[in-house]
């Protein structure tokens, strides 16, 4: 069906000109985090938007009708890639065949990446979580569209050298609150296997009940091991994520009650996508913030309640 859909959309969109100097690039993306990367660099002189917003799990997600319509009608579609929208993977290489498809994560240094036990031969998607791993993926962005819009090329590397700074700055705080978390504690559970970046960036023991994926299922005895981890090492707090079911994490909870041992649910935090769009925590450096500011003040850190920028939400 999607075949001849992506066809019929094609011949309606054939009238659709490349945007130039006086018409912004009409871009699509597919997550929310690689539509803030274009936004922040392209500025003005792009118009993006993008497929999967809050909450959406972009390791399930299948493309609609409107999607479609919507990708054919662009300029350019950029995408993650890494396995990460694995279900687009077939679709995109079809895409490809009739317009310019980008995937921007494949870019980084595959020396930098982590393997993947779930998914022989490819690599763990979720280089997001680490903001100095992120730059990689932000001026990839540049490099991309300084080719589809020479005229902007100052603009883009004014915007992207402002915006790189902003993430070096985010780094800056996340070391700083995330290590005043005593050492002991410094143990992320959360409902999938999204962390092992943010782990390895900030001296994180990382434990996801779920796979890379979320397509995974966690078995009985995996959720008893997990919950015998947390008894044994007595952690206080585990996290749900707003983009995958929280039924993993209250069984957790609820394992190690029955255990004798209280863990609380410490917040909720974003994973695979981010907050909701016109918020600070639906952009990166806020889901970030958010995520960073919380993690440190359930697991016994002391971190500002707003985050770096006095802008989260409360809590």
């Amino acid at each position: 069906m999607a075949g001849g859909l992506l066809a019929a959309a094609l011949v309606a969109a054939c009238a659709v000109s490349p945007a130039n100097a006086q018409q912004k690039l009409k871009v699509v993306a597919t997550t929310s985090m690689i539509a803030d990367a274009l936004k922040q660099v392209g500025g003005d002189r792009v118009e993006v938007s993008a497929l999967m917003g809050a909450g959406v799990d972009p390791h399930t997600y299948r493309q609609t009708r409107s999607d479609i319509v919507a990708m054919t009608k662009a300029d350019v579609v950029f995408w993650h890639g890494l396995y990460l929208e694995a279900q687009l993977e077939t679709f995109f290489k079809d895409l490809a065949k009739r317009k310019k498809v980008i995937a921007l994560a494949e870019a980084l240094p595959k020396e930098k990446l982590h393997s993947s036990a779930q998914y022989p031969g490819r690599y763990d998607p979720h280089v997001w979580m680490d903001p100095q791993l992120w730059k990689g993926v932000i001026s990839a962005a540049y490099s991309e569209l300084i080719k589809l819009d020479p005229g902007g090329a100052a603009q883009f590397k004014a915007n992207t050298e402002r915006h790189l700074a902003e993430v070096d700055a985010l780094t800056v705080y996340a070391k700083r609150v995330l290590a005043n978390v005593p050492e002991k504690s410094r143990v992320l559970v959360t409902a999938h296997d999204a962390f092992s970046y943010f782990g390895r960036a900030f001296g994180y023991e990382v434990l996801g009940i779920q796979g890379i994926s979320t397509e995974s299922e966690a078995g009985l005895k995996q959720i008893e091991d997990l919950v015998q981890v947390i008894v044994d090492k007595e952690i206080r707090a585990i996290f749900i994520e707003s983009s995958v079911s929280d039924r993993n994490i209250k069984a957790l909870v609820e394992g190690a009650a029955a255990k004798g041992h209280k863990v609380v649910i410490g917040g909720e935090l974003f994973s695979d996508a981010m907050g909701a769009p016109g918020t600070y925590e639906g952009t990166y450096i806020g889901m970030i913030d958010h995520n960073t500011t919380v993690i440190t003040r359930a697991l016994g850190g002391e971190a500002p309640a707003k985050g770096l920028n006095n802008r989260l939400a409360a809590m």
